[in-house]
C-alpha cells in the first residue's frame, strides 16, 4: 500500500484515483480516505485526479501518541502535497477537516491550492467562551468520557444524525449505516479523544481571516455534528472570499450519501 512518511516518522496511507486537475480531500473525525470513495468516483470518472489520505491515527495510517493538534495534522497535508508534488490544487474538506484545511492555508503562504470547499465544517470555534455562543466545555469533556469507556456505543449514539436516518425519504441501508461505523472505528481511541477535543476547543476564528482564495462552503441544514448557527453562518463572516451554499434537510454525512449533488457543485466552482 502507498504511505508518505512525516516529518516526525508517522506513515500516512494515501489513495490516487484518476487523471486531470487535481482535487485532493481531507476527511473529518475518526473517518478515512475511504469515506471519500463515492465523491472521489464520480469525479475520477470526469477526469478530475483526486487524492485522499488517512489521518495520523485513523484508517490505514500509523496511530502515533500525540500529534493532533491542527497545526501538526496541518504539516501533515503539507508533506502529502509535497511528496506528490501536488500543484493547483482544489482542496476539498469535510467536518474537522476543514479545520485542518484551513490551518494549512494559513500558516503556508506557498501553498499550492488555487481554491477550497469545506463540507459540513466545524469551524470557525465550537466552545463556549464570553465571546463566542456554543458547547459547554462540560458537555465537551462528557462526551469524551462517553468515548474512554464505550467508543463502540458513541459512534453508534450519533450515526442515527449523521445520516438523518430518521428521516422519510431518506434511502439510507443498514449495510451503508454500519459501514460508515466501522470506518469510524479503525482509529485509534486516542486519536478519537483528541481529535474530538481540538475540534471542540481551537478557536480558528483569525486563522479564517488569514485565507486569501475563494472558498465554497456547503452544508446540510439538518447538520446535527456542525449546528449552522455555530459553525458556517459564523465562518462564512470571516472569510475573505466566501460562497455559502445550504442543502434543505441533508445532514452531516450527506458528502457519503448524496456524493453526486456535492461533486456536482465542486465541478461547477471549479468552473
Amino acid at each position: 500500500m502507498p504511505y508518505i512518511k512525516t516529518e516526525d516518522g508517522t506513515n500516512l496511507y494515501y489513495k490516487d484515483w484518476g487523471k486531470g486537475r487535481t482535487i485532493l480531500l481531507v476527511h473529518g473525525w475518526s473517518l478515512n480516505s475511504d469515506s471519500w470513495e463515492y465523491v472521489m468516483n464520480d469525479l475520477a470518472r470526469k477526469n478530475y485526479r483526486c487524492v485522499a489520505y488517512d489521518q495520523r491515527g485513523c484508517g490505514r495510517s500509523d496511530q502515533p501518541w500525540d500529534g493532533y493538534d491542527f497545526k501538526t495534522l496541518a504539516n501533515d497535508l503539507a508533506r502529502v502535497i509535497d511528496e506528490l508534488q501536488l500543484d493547483d490544487i482544489i482542496l476539498v474538506a469535510h467536518s474537522m477537516g476543514c479545520g485542518v484545511a484551513s490551518q494549512y492555508l494559513a500558516d503556508h503562504e506557498s501553498a499550492k491550492v488555487e481554491r477550497t470547499v469545506m463540507i459540513g465544517g466545524t469551524t470557525p470555534f465550537l466552545l463556549k467562551t464570553e465571546d463566542n455562543e456554543g458547547v459547554e466545555q462540560a458537555i465537551v469533556e462528557q462526551l469524551i468520557a462517553f468515548m474512554q469507556k464505550d467508543r463502540p456505543a458513541y459512534i453508534r449514539s450519533i450515526v442515527g444524525g449523521f445520516f438523518d436516518l430518521s428521516a422519510e425519504n431518506r434511502e439510507v441501508t443498514q449495510d451503508f449505516t454500519e459501514w460508515g461505523v466501522s470506518l469510524a472505528l479503525q482509529a485509534s481511541l486516542q486519536a478519537g479523544i483528541e481529535m474530538f477535543r481540538i475540534a471542540a476547543t481551537t478557536d480558528l476564528r483569525e486563522v479564517l481571516k488569514a485565507i486569501n482564495i475563494p472558498v465554497l462552503l456547503l452544508h446540510g441544514t439538518k447538520d446535527e455534528s456542525a449546528p449552522l448557527e455555530l459553525t458556517v453562518l459564523k465562518a462564512q463572516k470571516l472569510f475573505k472570499d466566501c460562497k455559502l451554499k445550504l442543502y434543505e434537510g441533508l445532514p452531516h454525512g450527506m458528502y457519503m450519501t448524496d456524493a453526486e449533488r456535492i461533486s456536482a457543485d465542486i465541478i461547477e466552482f471549479i468552473g
